[in-house]
């Protein structure tokens, strides 16, 4: 037939690119390709009892000020404009900025929200709406200072390249539930992460763990989608007479690797016939639609929602607005009219669905803002990088909702209490999957590798 392919190009024109680690995920979970499960140190499923199946990682990119948005200090404004007092910078590294720059109280105001009375910022109404369905932890902490270091720490652990990321350690323990999709997803929204592709790396671990990047419009996985000159009845042809021609060959050959071409092609079909209708909104409810809005990241979330219900593990949606150096008092309002009705949908409508219970949903940045300022004109003024204390916050899975965990001090500068360092909020997010992660390890280079180092444990304060 003349629109039939030999192997070798239909491949190349199916099966290139990204869709080429979605695919080999795919092949691992039916155990037609190189898997961790022989890996020595594999976790064997879950360790106990999980509370999440899947997460939705929501990263606002660029570090999001704690004393503005999540964490209101009073103290600012009685300093606001005179240099932070003595006694604050022992032992506070600072990058672009110098103490010489003033204190600078919020410009906003803070509302305390739902039953559980959580203050917020003004600029978060939908969000704070949602204030007893999750835990605002305000003492994040770690030592990576640089964006890149510190999407990394977040992410991975640790802030050095070369290791895998937190969704790929769940689909290593775990494996993905869907079979027609990857089991770690990502979808960027604006600029990349100054990590680039290493926010999504699989490190270490096999290649099958690697983030899958999908797209919210066209084709959701680049190099993967049908020729368009190819009906469905065309490709499906094209894979009955492959099969039948490697039927033949095994008979002739008894080469049993021939049962893995043919469902390699099976398991491509499945995926490229499944990713369309993912993106495929027009059965979601005009009001979904409308409260999820027309931005990408809103769509994004919605997308989210879509994936975790097809059974995908784990889910990075990302927002590129939040590296404000200068000009927070325009900045900060705009990147907040952007999240703050879609992150609420998120939630409300995890919960409508009675999806919440078993979806985590964490909001979180690389690090906070400086309590002082960066640049002269305290006018258009911006803070700098604060890896010291900064918060994120948390919902479902397991998750105990309405409370705020540790504090920082009066100027949101330092950790004051129940301080959670990055490894404690890994141990913690695998905890809830069912993953102790002192089991959970990967033989690299002799030693057992684990995603929280040496360190880290849960806070159990954090769970219901």
């Amino acid at each position: 037939m003349p629109f039939l392919f030999n192997r070798r190009q239909l491949l190349a024109r199916t099966a290139g690119g990204m869709g080429v680690a979605a695919l080999a995920s795919l092949l691992a979970q039916d155990g037609l390709a190189e898997d961790s499960r022989d890996k020595p140190g594999r976790s064997q499923g879950a360790h106990f009892r999980a509370t999440a199946k899947s997460a939705i990682f929501v990263f606002l990119v660029g570090g999001t000020s704690q004393v503005d948005l999540f964490d209101p200090k009073p103290e600012l404004a009685k300093l606001h404009g005179k240099p932070i007092p003595e006694s604050f910078r022992e032992g506070v590294r600072l990058g672009q900025t110098n103490y010489s720059a003033p204190v600078m109280r919020s410009p906003w105001k803070f509302r305390r929200y739902g039953k559980c009375g959580t203050e917020l910022s003004e600029l978060l109404p939908e969000i704070g709406s949602c204030a007893d369905d999750f835990t605002l932890v305000r003492s994040m902490h770690h030592d990576a200072f640089d964006h890149a270091p510190g999407e990394l720490m977040l992410c991975t652990g640790k802030d050095q390249p070369g290791r895998p990321t937190i969704g790929s350690w769940l689909t290593y323990g775990l494996g993905s539930a869907s079979k027609d999709l990857p089991g770690y997803v990502v979808l960027l929204n604006g600029r990349s992460p100054k990590a680039r592709s290493l926010v999504w790396g699989n490190g270490f671990l096999p290649a099958t763990h690697q983030g899958v990047l999908f797209r919210g419009k066209g084709s959701p996985i680049l190099d993967l989608a049908t020729p368009r000159d190819i009906t469905p009845e065309m490709h499906r042809a094209q894979l009955d007479a492959i099969r039948d021609l490697n039927a033949l060959k095994k008979e002739a050959t008894g080469d049993p690797k021939l049962d893995a071409q043919i469902a390699a092609y099976e398991l491509a079909y499945r995926m490229q016939t499944a990713a369309p209708e993912l993106c495929d909104l027009a059965e979601e409810p005009k009001v979904i639609l409308d409260a999820y809005g027309e931005s990408g990241f809103g769509r994004s979330l919605l997308l989210a929602r879509r994936l975790v219900e097809r059974g995908v593990r784990f889910v990075t949606v990302t927002h590129h607005e939040w590296d404000h150096h200068g000009n927070i008092a325009d900045e900060v309002p705009k990147a907040c009219r952007e999240i703050d009705r879609p992150i609420a949908t998120l939630l409300k409508d995890l919960k409508q669905r009675g999806a919440l219970d078993s979806t985590l949903v964490a909001c979180v940045s690389e690090f906070g803002r400086t309590a002082i300022t960066q640049g002269g004109n305290m006018a258009s003024a911006g803070r700098d990088h604060h890896p010291h204390a900064f918060s994120v916050f948390l919902a479902g899975g397991g998750i105990k909702g309405g409370q705020v965990y540790g504090a920082s001090d009066e100027l949101g500068w330092k950790v004051a209490e129940d301080g959670v360092h990055m490894n404690d909020f890994h141990a913690t997010l695998l905890h809830l999957f069912g993953l102790d992660h002192k089991k959970l390890t990967f033989r690299h280079q002799g030693l057992d590798m684990r995603l929280t180092d040496v360190a880290g444990k849960v806070v159990a304060k954090l769970l219901a």
